[in-house]
C-alpha cells in the first residue's frame, strides 16, 4: 500500500487519524484506504465485537 496514499491509521494513543509515517503500528489500527476508513475504524471495531458476542451467546444457549 505503501506509496498509493492508502497509508491512513487510526492512533489509539491519540485518538484521532493519521496519514503514513506516525505512532508505532501497536499504538495503531490499519491501515486503511481512505481517512473516512480511518476515521469509522473504533465504530466499525465496535460493531463487530458486539455481533461476535451476540453470535457467542447464540452458539451457547444464553438468553439475556
Amino acid at each position: 500500500m505503501a506509496g498509493d496514499g492508502g497509508d491512513w491509521w487510526f492512533c489509539l494513543k491519540h485518538m484521532k487519524v493519521e496519514h503514513g509515517p506516525g505512532c508505532p503500528d501497536k499504538d495503531r489500527m490499519g491501515p486503511y484506504e481512505s481517512e473516512s476508513a480511518a476515521a469509522g475504524a473504533l465504530s466499525r471495531a465496535q460493531e463487530r465485537n458486539e455481533t461476535w458476542r451476540q453470535e457467542d451467546e447464540e452458539w451457547r444457549g444464553d438468553s439475556r
